[in-house]
């Protein structure tokens, strides 16, 4: 049977990963922090799928985190077929105004933990011949918002320049970027969302719909649903003080999980 990793698996978008991919089959492996959720979540999923669930507890903000979910997917005996790199934080107050600490704190989440995970679980792809990556990014990819937005554009990149240099290997990556989406993640940020119109909001299952489709397509980039396809258009097309000046009208908070 295939296996999915999915880290940030027992909410929003990660959550919806696991029950998209448990519909369709795949045993999972559920990486995240809270010990009672990843229980709790693997016990559902198996009631309602009869999928294989395990989990594992991991705060891939540390490197002994990062450690423990390498090690699953170098597994060779356990092989991985498909790796979300869903798990992911943002801060509701601007650069300067949030400690260096918290930043690297993200930086770690966003960007290492991405590109060493994605680097233990490639090679037994790739050897393989099949295997799937989803690295979840956000449409703050594309404007200037501070450390969050600059992660997130090295997900973009880093997920496009892999691809490339898998191509023909049989091995897939896609750069998933969401826009607002219904999730706990503004509510753990402390962010204020009240001002944000109900057309801007799509359900963490529309934003996993949309991902399986286009990486079924062949796609590297997926941005769910035409509103946000058009306003990423525009903005990799506006003039960098008007994006600027856009983020920080929207209190730096196009972001998903």
């Amino acid at each position: 049977m295939p296996t999915a990793l999915i880290t940030g698996a027992t909410a929003g978008i990660g959550a919806a990963f696991a029950r998209r991919l448990a519909r369709d089959g795949l045993d999972l492996v559920l990486v995240a922090r809270d010990t009672a959720r990843l229980e709790d979540t693997a016990a559902e999923l198996t009631k309602e799928f009869g999928v294989a669930v395990r989990t594992l507890r991991a705060d891939l903000a540390t490197d002994e985190g990062i450690a423990a979910v390498e090690a699953r997917l170098a597994d060779p005996e356990h092989p991985v077929d498909m790796l979300v790199n869903n798990a992911g934080f943002g801060f509701r107050d601007r650069y300067l105004t949030v400690p260096v600490a918290d930043e690297l704190a993200m930086v770690k989440l966003h960007i290492e933990a991405v590109l060493r995970l994605s680097s233990a679980v490639l090679p037994g792809m790739r050897e393989r011949g099949r295997g799937y990556v989803i690295n979840v990014a956000s449409v703050a990819a594309f404007v200037p918002r501070g450390t969050y937005g600059a992660s997130k554009s090295w997900v973009v990149q880093f997920t496009q320049g892999a691809a490339r240099d898998l191509g023909g290997t049989g091995v897939r990556l896609l750069a998933l970027c969401p826009g607002f989406t219904h999730t706990e993640f503004h509510q753990r940020a402390r962010v204020d969302m009240s001002e944000v119109g109900g057309w801007m909001w799509l359900s963490a299952e529309r934003v996993v719909d949309d991902a399986m489709r286009d990486l079924a397509r062949g796609r590297v980039v997926s941005i769910p649903s035409r509103r946000y396809k058009a306003l990423v258009a525009v903005a990799r097309k506006a003039p960098l003080g008007v994006l600027g000046g856009l983020s920080s009208r929207a209190g730096r908070r196009l972001d998903r999980r």
